[in-house]
């Protein structure tokens, strides 16, 4: 079997002309073309010459072809005769996984409603001998009719050579993997293009519950279940398709698919792969996807989508158009009235005819200096915008600590670095943490962010605060010091909910800092 190089406007049976190239992996390319007798856009892929893999692709391909389940991308045309071997697919349009979370981690239960639908898919393929073993956040979509396809089936392993031992656990672990990232937005496997890696604290992988806040227990167990592919905390382990999608459906409330919001990556070319069905960029297969190890430094997430940037911007606009009609409010009453506010039978003056003010953080940064667990100095840095966000579900989390809340006795502390842009002198600093009491905070500023184990010479302590109890916690800072940098320096962690004797874990879910810059 010979292959050809095909090239933009060839039509391959007189029908299918290719129109753009979308994607070049492995020896395939995957077109975007039209289908002239049907008027529809299809993908196509076209072998190199010399790929090895064709024969092994055309027949996975034509074993998808007789499956009919909506959820799974269709398979229209295989050729095989000739100089001229390709597979004709469907075009899905629509939002993989990936792109889903660029704006942060799925609710917990449409998660779980979202994979559940993607496990009984697959449960019907593998009814019909067929396997995936090659899921990863571009696998899944969340198409433009408002449900769920899963490309790639059987094709994707033929590509890459795939294969398992038992491929119903192995499709069962990588369903876990699309899980745990919709319910963390990282990725537990092999590295994603897209998805910062999930956390691992000595060679284990962190529970969702252990990464974000609110998922529940029953969802955290059936993901590390699906995941391990053996028992976990005395349940038996979740080995199939049919059976993930049954044990989400006794943990989680039926939840409708009602479309998630978006957050689309601005890159024209991502976006364009993004909508194609079938392999548009490598995948990572199954053996990979299973052997988890312990990350370093994790990636920075995706960037947002222009709309939602300019939707910040506007909402900037209209906060800076609300605060300037209330001082201008103020000013006049003040002005007709003649009076001042007091408190405590002394005149207190406004924060306005003080120079305090609401200051803004140009950047937040994880500030490890000590690294004595191996992170390359990074305290979860990837996380660390989201505690200047304005959102007070998303939040900064320190790793966690085994056995002593002073850092498992690692270290002596770690801390969150606000960027001002200027030096600043601070007023107060308040402080949304996570729910649980027992943390040791200073707040210190200074103008060198440099990590080096003696750092704190460069920072002036100007609040001090001893077993927080932890919700909102405002610092009212003394003296007269100034510095570009704030930093919230914890020195002793609170515990976690979930096992509050043995681990501990400090979360920041908010910052507001006051002043005069």
């Amino acid at each position: 079997m010979s292959t050809f190089i095909s090239e933009p406007g060839t039509r391959l049976a007189g029908r299918y002309r290719l129109e753009d190239r979308v994607s070049d992996t492995a020896g395939t390319t995957l077109w975007k073309a039209i289908d002239e007798t049907l008027a529809r856009p299809v993908g196509v892929l076209t072998f190199a010459p010399g790929f090895p893999r064709v024969y092994h692709v055309v027949t996975a391909a034509r074993a998808a072809s007789r499956m009919t389940d909506s959820r799974l991308a269709q398979v229209f045309d295989v050729e095989d005769a000739g100089d001229r071997a390709y597979v004709v697919l469907e075009w899905v349009s629509g939002e993989s996984l990936d792109d889903l979370l660029a704006a942060g981690p799925l609710e917990p239960a449409r998660a779980a409603a979202l994979i559940a639908e993607a496990a009984q898919a697959l449960a019907a393929a593998h009814a019909a001998g067929l396997a995936h073993l090659c899921l990863t956040p571009r696998s899944l979509r969340w198409t433009a009719g408002g449900g769920i396809k899963i490309t790639g089936l059987g094709v994707e392993a033929a590509m890459y050579g795939a294969h398992a031992d038992d491929p119903s656990v192995a499709d069962t672990q990588g369903l876990g993997c699309l899980l745990y990232a919709a319910l963390t937005a990282h990725w537990p496997g092999e590295d994603s293009v897209y998805l910062p890696p999930a956390r691992y604290v000595d060679g284990e992988l962190c529970t969702p519950r252990q990464v974000r806040a609110g998922v529940p227990a029953g969802i955290d167990a059936v993901t590390s279940l699906a995941l391990s592919g053996r028992p976990w905390r005395g349940r038996p382990p979740l080995t199939s398709p049919a059976a993930l999608a049954d044990a989400l459906a006794q943990v989680a409330p039926a939840t409708p698919l009602t479309p998630p919001p978006l957050a689309p990556r601005s890159s024209a070319g991502r976006a364009a792969a993004s909508h194609a069905a079938g392999p548009g960029m490598p995948p990572q297969p199954q053996a990979d996807t299973q052997a988890m190890r312990t990350r370093g430094t994790p990636r920075t997430a995706s960037p947002r989508h222009e709309r939602r940037e300019i939707g910040k911007a506007l909402a900037g606009i209209v906060i800076v158009l609300v605060a300037a009609a209330i001082g201008i409010g103020a000013w006049t009453l003040s002005h007709s009235t003649g009076s001042q506010a007091k408190q405590g039978g002394t005149t207190t003056p406004s924060p306005a005819a003080s120079g305090v003010a609401v200051l803004t953080p140009v950047s937040a940064h994880g500030f490890d200096i000590y690294d004595t667990t191996g992170q390359d100095h990074n305290e979860n840095d990837n996380q660390a915008p989201r505690a200047i966000d304005g959102n007070p579900q998303t939040a900064w989390q320190t790793l966690f600590y085994v056995n002593d809340p002073v850092f498992g006795g690692l270290k002596k502390g770690t801390g969150l670095i606000l960027d001002m842009g200027k030096p600043v002198k601070l007023n107060t600093v308040e402080v949304l943490f996570g729910p649980t009491a027992g943390a040791d905070v200073q707040i210190m500023v200074g103008n060198n962010n440099a990590l080096s184990p003696d750092a704190l010479a460069n920072f002036t302590t100007v609040a001090t605060a001893t077993g927080i109890p932890g919700n909102d916690f405002t610092f009212h800072a003394s003296g007269s010091a100034t510095g570009r940098y704030v930093l919230i320096w914890l020195t002793k962690l609170p515990p976690r909910p979930e096992s509050p004797k043995h681990n501990f874990e400090a979360e920041i879910f908010n910052v507001v800092v006051r002043g005069s810059g």
